[in-house]
């Protein structure tokens, strides 16, 4: 069957959740999925767009996502932030994740960003392995830093009178 790489649409977002859900599920963390339909259509398609995405789809079937937004980096400028790359379980390993992450390299080509960046989970052999097979870097150095929402509102600064 024709595997179709397209930019998203927003009539694609209750697809996109399902897929975000299924990489959280994935990597044992559904619970901790707590956007929306409505943040998602807000963050990505009112006047200042947060992200972009690319679908997958098999039959007229969305299967896979490239979710990303633009980084900037203080030592080599603008980077492509992969921050969800997933294909449904029932399609891998037909060649739509390699089809998917080369349209979304190519993102990287046609806006002439310095490179493209993303995360993965340490025990996640096959998506190291898949990495791996374009040369890619999967750095053990960099630990990664977060404060939730909920930390924030609970951190107290001292104000000067």
């Amino acid at each position: 069957m024709k595997i179709k790489i397209r930019e998203g649409v927003k009539k694609d977002l209750p697809a996109v959740l399902e897929l975000i859900k299924e990489l959280a599920d994935f990597e044992n963390a559904l619970e901790q999925v707590t956007i929306t339909l409505e943040d998602l259509e807000k963050d990505g398609f009112g006047g200042n767009p947060w992200y972009w995405f690319l679908v997958a789809e098999k039959d007229n079937k969305i299967v896979g996502l490239s979710f990303y937004w633009i980084r900037y980096s203080t030592w080599k400028g603008k980077f492509l932030f992969l921050e969800d790359f997933v294909i449904k379980r029932e399609y891998k390993r037909q060649g739509i994740g390699s089809k998917l992450f080369e349209e979304t390299i190519n993102i990287c080509k046609k806006q002439k960003l310095n490179g493209m960046i993303w995360q993965v989970l340490d025990w996640n052999t096959p998506a190291i392995n898949f990495y791996k097979k374009y040369n890619a870097d999967i750095s053990k150095e960099w630990l990664n830093g977060k404060l939730t929402k909920n930390q924030i509102d609970k951190i107290c600064f001292a104000t000067k009178s």
